[in-house]
């Protein structure tokens, strides 16, 4: 299975990130993560460093459009085959600067894409 970006990491399991990290474990799917601090969710260690990670497969949004701008450089840096905006997450500016770099968008949820067999590409 290929690698997954979480961007919005939190130790919190009310958050979606954090049940995004433990399905995606779940289903067998490496993983790293980036959060607004240090931390862990099921064996994935985590902190606010934009680690340049080797072989992004796909990237999973769980930050707001305001807290986005700092990423789009590291997000295109990264190459991924594409980067998922969970809901709240959309952002047409970034989608299209994605787009251009031939990088697929999809504005979908992770949780729904694991829970239905549809997050393979």
């Amino acid at each position: 299975m290929r690698k997954t970006l979480v961007i919005g990491a939190s130790e919190k399991p009310e958050r979606y990130a954090f049940k995004a990290i433990t399905s995606l474990v779940e289903h067998g799917h490496p993983v790293v993560a980036l959060g607004g601090k240090s931390g862990e969710v099921a064996g994935v260690s985590f902190n606010a460093e934009k680690i340049l990670f080797s072989d992004i497969d796909t990237i999973t949004l769980y930050i707001g459009p305001p807290n986005q701008i700092p990423y789009y450089e590291y997000l295109e840096q990264l190459n991924p085959k594409r980067v998922i905006f969970n809901p709240g997450t959309e952002n047409d500016e970034l989608q299209e600067r994605l787009k251009a770099k031939g990088i697929e968008v999809e504005v979908a949820c992770t949780l729904v894409l694991l829970a239905s067999n549809q997050y393979e590409l």
